[in-house]
């Protein structure tokens, strides 16, 4: 397969072509101890960095006006937030919406490897050629340390099984991607002291599996982070990491550590225009539905599971601030996924819920009713503004959650929701 229009597969594609990548992919299956998701920072140019979500028809109209504004982006990305397939089904529609409107695109895909097995079929029909893989050890101990947990459908591994069980999911998808004729690049952070020694074997490994090209990318310390108080890689360190790694694969050298909104050509800043252009897109027709609801205890915190929740607080925007309009009372317990249904109809005037967690029924039925459910924690305050400037919710939360009273939360609406 021809790389030459593909600037992060090919070092002469950069200085001719563009990409663009659609932050559509806000929820994450696993935590990297070097990641932290919950800022936005224009000055910041790192993974899991974005300035506004998009749905998939949002991200459809975006691209076809990004698209005519630079006639030489040749590639669509999916890179986050979060990882593509932890909702598969938002990656999924977009590549397809993309693909319908723009046939001649390339279309890629970066992914850290513990869902991609299940969905190479679907990426294969839509003709998505590249996919870029986060793999950081092929050892299960060594993976281990790289993970603070991974959550793979309903199981919430920690530790050794975190660490197996992304190892193996990661050396699966690989294989079937490569099978399906998509090219696979496989990125791997260096962190010192726990796998910059073994980071050749990462690159020895992809090569057998039949990967394209190989990253070695150096830590970037987020000081919130596990890994916040290491030291990043000198480029001495990278280099002898990447000469030893080239033995096996071809060296992506030129890569920008790209945030999962860039757009343009690598290493460029983007535009004011573009930042413009993307929040503009962004934006929701949410008129009739102006204010959003919390499951709050005080009315100062976003810290209630949605099925404990005897109230919501409802907020709307008042100028630069927000205020209390009204506080309703939630549907009594026991009534089964008709409670959820109640819920919709009793926040028929809500964009958002803001959450501490929810189970997966009554997301589905808010969702569809229009709602989005928003697990986080924290002030109310400043989740209202992350929601009203369509921003990534700070604190937000991806992992299983487990209520008072001892259990994973089904979210059946039978008894705590």
């Amino acid at each position: 397969m021809d790389l030459s229009s593909h600037p992060c597969f090919d070092d002469g594609a950069r200085l001719k072509y563009a990409r663009v990548h659609l932050p559509v992919a806000p929820a994450c299956n696993v935590q990297c101890n070097f990641c932290d998701r919950r800022f936005d920072c224009a000055n910041e140019s790192r993974p899991g960095v974005t300035s506004a979500l998009l749905e998939p028809d949002q991200a459809a109209r975006y691209v076809d006006d990004v698209v005519a504004k630079d006639p030489s982006i040749r590639v669509v990305g999916i890179a986050g937030p979060g990882d593509p397939f932890a909702q598969a089904g938002k990656t999924l529609e977009t590549l397809a919406r993309v693909r319908e409107g723009h046939p001649d695109m390339l279309l890629c895909v970066a992914t850290n490897g513990l869902n991609l097995v299940n969905h190479v079929d679907a990426l294969a029909k839509l003709a998505v050629s590249h996919v870029t893989v986060t793999v950081c050890a092929v050892d299960p101990e060594i993976a281990a340390n790289i993970y603070q947990w991974v959550k793979d459908g309903k199981e919430l591994l920690t530790g050794s099984e975190a660490g197996k069980r992304m190892v193996q999911a990661q050396r699966a998808g690989i294989r079937a991607a490569i099978q399906a004729g998509i090219l696979v690049k496989i990125n791997s952070i260096v962190v010192p002291g726990i796998n910059d020694h073994h980071v050749e074997m990462v690159a020895r490994e992809a090569a057998s599996l039949g990967a394209a090209r190989f990253n070695c990318l150096p830590l970037r310390p987020v000081p919130t982070t596990a890994f916040g108080h290491l030291e990043e890689p000198s480029k001495a360190q990278i280099h002898q990491l990447r000469s030893a790694c080239a033995v096996h694969l071809p060296q992506m050298e030129h890569c920008s550590r790209c945030r999962a909104d860039a757009v343009g050509r690598i290493g460029h800043v983007p535009s004011e225009e573009q930042l413009v252009l993307l929040r503009h897109h962004a934006k929701k027709p949410t008129e009739d539905r102006p204010h959003v609801a919390v499951a709050s205890q005080e009315g100062l915190l976003v810290n209630q599971h949605l099925g404990e929740a005897e109230s919501f607080w409802v907020f709307g925007r008042r100028g630069d601030g927000f205020v209390l309009l009204d506080k309703r009372t939630a549907p009594s317990e026991g009534s089964g996924p008709a409670r959820w249904h109640e819920v919709a109809s009793l926040l028929h005037d809500c964009r958002a819920l803001l959450v501490s967690a929810a189970g997966n029924t009554p997301r589905r039925v808010l969702d569809a009713a229009g709602i989005q459910t928003h697990q986080t924690e924290g002030l109310i305050e400043d989740a209202l503004d992350a929601v009203y400037q369509n921003r990534p919710l700070p604190n937000a939360r991806t992992e299983a959650f487990r209520c008072g009273r001892g259990a994973n939360c089904g979210g059946d609406g039978l008894g705590c929701g």
